[in-house]
């Protein structure tokens, strides 16, 4: 499709053939926006599947996306599969190879909210005339070197060469962008520097930067979690109704450490049989897009040879999003331990918002963010990585510990309620009220604009002889702009004077 095509304001002109998109129920038609007087529309188009069991992008765009709904029309855009019902989102799904559909939504839109690869895979988001919100808060540049490290030198650099392309495309498309932390906030600004986003122009609107890139965590639901059935202690084999558990909520990844957890669960399964751990999930809940890792595979297979699976380690099935609170306060301990690399520098661990939101006390390696916080707010233990003899005692010194599990509770509730989604989603909502396009981005766009201008007049053949007599020019004027309009009247003035000054 031509760029050109994609620079109209309102996106009408190059989709008006298509009425229709397909949702969970069939064919359905766009969303009906509201008063544009009274309520901006926001579009959110989720890279991960959103339905009942939801991994953290899918978790984000659709809290994010309630989190706006009270103040802004909202549609999400998911990829095809079988989203949530929703009163206060108006949600429709998406296929990777109708574009033009997604263009639709775009143009009805007066902000976008895109992450991930969906800059490569829709490339009108680069031109379309409408502000791009780029959400970035997973560092996914540096998760791509973990997740590869295992893999030959040649294939490594091809994935990253892509998935740099990617970060290079998103950076350069944003006119606002969403971190998770100050931290990351730093490491983003470093990209934006020697993307050449960060210049007069950007700079001059706001000396902190803060109109161009600001922190908006993931955050936690508002209503505190309530236990509805049972499902582990006395229902899982293995697992008594009196066993101490510690529980590993989410995924596991390559830049992950489970082997210095399964190490230090071989020891305390000699001392202290009665402790166990449960894995929520080891596999991504849709493993069409994310296929196994090999950490995965590696957990299992070392569980086998320490003799502990399915006496001491019990691996489950990703949980529903509405059923997880069940496994979490059943859990006596929330552990999540990691690698001291770039990755665990400025990532933002989203299960430890979960334990957060649980109550949970919490044993994590040091070198993230949640370390100092954990530690300010006396939440758990923080262990250093790859001390298997530091998680033993941490665990044993939060179960054994003269704390109960109600003091930990209250503490992490005093943390909580500044992590709700609707205050951590506020940077977000001040821009959807006043969206801008970013100084530079127009200034670039525009540029474009007048090149192809510039191009298709160039290629628009001269006259060589007057196209009529002089006194035949008022009534043709007169039916070119009744027939053709101001613009037709112009191009053919600019013709017929093109030509006379060539005489």
């Amino acid at each position: 499709m031509d760029a050109p095509d994609l620079l109209q304001t309102d996106g009408e002109a190059w989709y008006t053939d298509l009425t229709e998109i397909s949702s969970s129920s069939g064919k359905t038609p766009i969303v009906e926006a509201g008063d544009p007087a009274t309520r901006r529309r926001v579009l959110v188009i989720s890279p991960d599947q959103v339905g009942e069991q939801m991994a953290g992008p899918a978790i984000r765009c659709w809290e994010l996306a309630r989190a706006l709904s009270s103040e802004f029309d909202v549609t999400l855009a998911v990829p095809q599969a079988s989203p949530y019902p929703c009163s206060e989102v108006h949600v429709v799904c998406y296929s990777l190879a109708n574009e033009r559909a997604v263009a639709r939504l775009a143009g009805q839109a007066d902000v976008v909210i895109v992450a991930s690869y969906l800059v490569n895979a829709f490339p009108f988001l680069r031109t379309i005339a409408k502000p791009i919100v780029a959400d970035i808060y997973a560092p996914f540049i540096l998760e791509n070197i973990e997740q590869n490290s295992r893999r030959s030198t040649a294939e490594q650099l091809t994935a990253h060469a892509y998935v740099r392309d990617v970060m290079d495309n998103l950076l350069s498309t944003g006119d606002f962008f969403l971190c998770a932390s100050e931290k990351q906030r730093d490491f983003y600004l470093g990209m934006l520097a020697s993307n050449g986003r960060i210049n007069p122009l950007t700079a001059g609107e706001d000396k902190t930067l803060r109109n161009l890139i600001d922190v908006v965590p993931f955050g936690i639901r508002p209503d505190p979690p309530q236990h509805t059935r049972p499902v582990l202690k006395g229902v899982v084999p293995g697992i008594g109704a009196d066993d101490r558990l510690l529980i590993w909520g989410g995924g596991i990844w390559d830049w992950f450490d489970p082997v210095t957890l399964l190490r230090a669960m071989a020891e305390l399964s000699t001392i202290r049989p009665e402790v166990k751990l449960f894995f929520m999930g080891s596999n991504h809940p849709h493993p069409e897009i994310v296929p196994r890792g090999e950490m995965a595979h590696r957990t299992l297979q070392m569980a086998k040879h320490l003799n502990l699976h399915n006496r001491t380690v019990f691996f489950g099935q990703w949980s529903s999003y509405e059923d997880r609170q069940n496994y979490l306060l059943e859990a006596d301990i929330g552990i999540s331990l990691h690698h001291d690399n770039l990755e665990t520098r400025f990532s933002f661990r989203t299960r430890i918002l979960d334990y957060i939101w649980a109550g949970l006390p919490i044993v994590t390696s040091d070198g993230d963010s949640f370390g100092d916080l954990i530690r300010a707010y006396q939440l758990g233990r923080v262990v250093g990585c790859g001390d298997v003899a530091g998680v033993v005692d941490a665990i044993l010194g939060v179960l054994d510990g003269p704390e109960a599990r109600e003091v930990y509770r209250v503490r992490s509730s005093q943390l909580a309620e500044q992590l709700i989604w609707d205050r951590a989603a506020e940077p977000l909502r001040r821009f959807c009220r006043q969206p801008a396009i970013a100084p530079d981005r127009a200034r670039a766009r525009a540029a474009v604009k007048r090149q192809a201008k510039a191009h298709t007049e160039s290629t628009r053949p001269v006259p060589s002889t007057p196209p009529l007599p002089l006194h035949r020019l008022p009534a043709r004027a007169w039916r070119v702009l009744v027939t053709g309009g101001p613009r037709r009247l112009w191009w053919e003035a600019k013709m017929y004077l093109r030509w006379r000054l060539g005489r």
